[in-house]
């Protein structure tokens, strides 16, 4: 069932709370909805998660974190989706952004080259941070939603077909009785 495949990734929810990391949110933490895993929970989570993942910045766990709490779905799935857009992912999701993003505001896609540094940030912010933000905030919401719906959809069906295969198991146990 798809519960216990997502709980064997989670964390124990007791090693999180004692984080010291995690005291900004106090009392906030000892909420049950925050570590229960069900479908409301796990995709509202993955939406949350997968929300955040497209933006920019580099406290997308925090945001994650800080979104979870009020909106009671699991925080550690919420944390944990967000690594979708790690070190290595990141810049092809970056970029697939920002041609979102060009795209929707119809201008041409400039070639840029990456660099660490102060000046090369504010160089781009003034060139291709229209696109990219742009492209980031639709992503973000698109790909939350989907992300929200589709692990939604995918709980139900996992729910219906486990109950099918109860439903056939008792089925056939009752018919070997009748014999």
């Amino acid at each position: 069932m798809l519960k216990k495949f997502i709980r064997r990734f989670l964390p124990d929810h007791h090693k999180i709370k004692k984080q010291k990391a995690l005291k900004v949110f106090g009392t906030l933490l000892h909420d049950p909805n925050l570590w229960h895993l069900n479908r409301r929970s796990a995709s509202g989570a993955f939406g949350v998660g997968l929300f955040f993942a497209f933006w920019p910045v580099p406290f997308q766990m925090w945001l994650a974190a800080g979104a979870a709490i009020p909106l009671r779905v699991n925080l550690p799935l919420s944390v944990a989706t967000v690594w979708i857009t790690n070190p290595f992912t990141m810049p092809p999701i970056f970029y697939g952004a920002y041609l979102v993003g060009a795209t929707i505001l119809g201008t041409d896609t400039q070639a840029f080259h990456f660099q660490l540094s102060w000046d090369w940030v504010v160089q781009s912010i003034e060139t291709i941070g229209p696109a990219f933000l742009l492209g980031c905030g639709v992503c973000s919401i698109v790909f939350g939603l989907a992300g929200f719906l589709g692990l939604n959809y995918i709980w139900r069906w996992s729910v219906v077909k486990a109950w099918q295969v109860r439903q056939a198991k008792y089925a056939a146990s009752r018919a070997r009785l009748r014999k």
